[in-house]
């Protein structure tokens, strides 16, 4: 990945000024202004944009005076064009109700300090053992991502183990290849249906897209040609998680599908043990185990090998969980798996929990917990260390980087976005992670360190040695 950005010329008169004095050099995620400019549409009649359409009540957005923020939307600027100056969020010294909030955590930071732990069975003394590093203060690559919909409840970045980061753009999916640091447009739904979630398959051959009306499609991303579409669901589908052929999709109405991508009848299984949507769906990586989070604040570990199969033999259904763990309090979309450690499970929740559980998948106990200053929006554990990175809302709209197991807070971004952090994937080498958010802006952020790879037959280093590919 370069880590350089690209200034794409201007024809404004008046230069878009930088979100709090941070020099950022924006790439249009979108290829062309032709392409930019198809398919938009402004009612003035009713004074709406497509986005303020399919907008719906989020209760995880805690985002204050969200009108003073964007602006008006009678007098909304095409957000695709380089002259629009659009209204920054406001600052917490403006903005009374966010530097509340952000006092109201100051007590997380300071037992930060003092070296206490937030986990159970665990002592203060081991974070002298963690070595605390300083975090990139800047991106090293923004793009722009105009009409991203700042919704927690959804999934729309995904990066693929080809290297490739796919992103929703309200009906629209983009593609960005880093070897060619090119976006391309993938698809383009017909209007009342938008992007609600995406996930690569383990190759990276294909993408999965679920639609705000249950469709979900399945894409062929060399060929750019759709190879089929799956219906059944009836609500929008807000995760996906692909294992070999079996594409799992949760759903507004709490229920999760298998789906057999190879075969018409592609319903093979439905699991149900949620009472609100299923928000976060992840298969470990062996494909024994998928976790599911829901805005039912419930957690639920499902065994592949177990079911109960439909009276007719179609597709089999499935009740009950292997484990349901409900000590979180607000809705659960942050889930990992750990790389190093199969059995081990991270969950974080909402704004009203701001809490990441660490679990043992074969015991069914909570091993670790950590209190974060924020909404949890994302956990993922990197290969490379023995480590994990959070993404957070409101207040701190921040990324923040762990030690396992001792909690040690090894850096933190503060203010990564001027909106919460609500999108995240990480790199296929695990050195970096995107992030995206509802100012608009896709970040790539490089929090780790790739080990050179070691030339065989030579028992010292060269200055040529080749170092991983991201």
């Amino acid at each position: 990945m370069s880590t350089t950005t690209r200034k794409i010329p201007s024809k404004t008169k008046t230069p878009k000024a930088p979100a709090r004095g941070r020099k950022e050099e924006r790439e249009p995620l979108t290829p062309s202004l032709s392409h930019a400019l198809n398919g938009l549409t402004l009612n003035n009649n009713t004074g709406s944009t497509s986005s303020n359409k399919r907008a719906r009540r989020d209760p995880e957005s805690i985002s204050p005076d969200k009108s003073i923020a964007f602006g008006d939307p009678d007098k909304s600027i095409n957000p695709f064009l380089e002259t629009s100056v659009p209204l920054a969020p406001p600052t917490s010294s403006a903005d009374p109700m966010l530097a509340a909030q952000r006092l109201h955590v100051q007590p997380l930071y300071a037992r930060e300090k003092t070296g206490s732990s937030s986990t159970p069975g665990t002592s203060g003394s081991s974070s002298a053992a963690t070595k605390v590093r300083k975090l990139p203060t800047q991106p090293e690559r923004v793009l722009d991502a105009p009409g991203i919909l700042d919704d927690y409840y959804l999934n729309l970045l995904t990066w693929s183990s080809r290297n490739e980061l796919a992103v929703g753009l309200e009906e629209s999916t983009y593609v960005w290849r880093a070897s060619t640091g090119a976006a391309f447009q993938l698809t383009e739904s017909t209007e009342g249906r938008w992007v609600t979630s995406l996930d690569w398959s383990a190759d990276g051959a294909f993408l999965a897209i679920g639609m705000s009306n249950g469709d979900v499609e399945l894409w062929d991303v060399e060929a750019e040609r759709r190879l089929r579409t799956m219906t059944g669901h009836q609500a929008q589908v807000a995760s996906l998680a692909w294992n070999n052929h079996i594409l799992s999709s949760g759903c507004q109405d709490g229920s999760i599908w298998h789906h057999d991508v190879r075969v018409a009848r592609h319903h093979q299984g439905t699991l149900l043990g949620h009472l609100g949507e299923i928000c976060g769906l992840k298969w470990r990586s062996d494909g024994g185990l998928l976790a599911s989070g829901g805005n039912d604040n419930v957690v639920n570990v499902w065994d592949s090998r177990t079911g109960d199969s439909d009276p007719n033999g179609e597709f089999y259904e499935q009740r009950t969980a292997k484990w349901t763990k409900r000590n979180h309090t607000a809705a659960v979309k942050a889930i990992a798996w750990c790389p190093w450690q199969d059995s081990l499970l991270a969950t974080g929740g909402g704004t009203g929990d701001a809490t990441v559980h660490f679990w043992n998948t074969n015991t069914g106990a909570r091993v670790a917990s950590l209190t974060t200053p924020g909404q949890v929006t994302s956990v993922h554990f990197t290969p490379l260390a023995k480590e994990f990175v959070t993404t957070h809302g409101y207040p701190t709209n921040s990324v923040m980087v762990h030690s396992y197991p001792s909690m040690t807070k090894i850096g933190e971004i503060k203010d990564a976005h001027d909106s919460r952090v609500i999108y995240s994937a990480i790199s296929p080498s695990g050195d970096s992670i995107v992030t995206g958010a509802g100012d608009e802006n896709i970040k790539f952020w490089k929090l780790w360190e790739v080990p050179p790879k070691k030339q065989k037959g030579s028992g010292k280093s060269s200055s040529s040695s080749v170092l991983t590919l991201r």
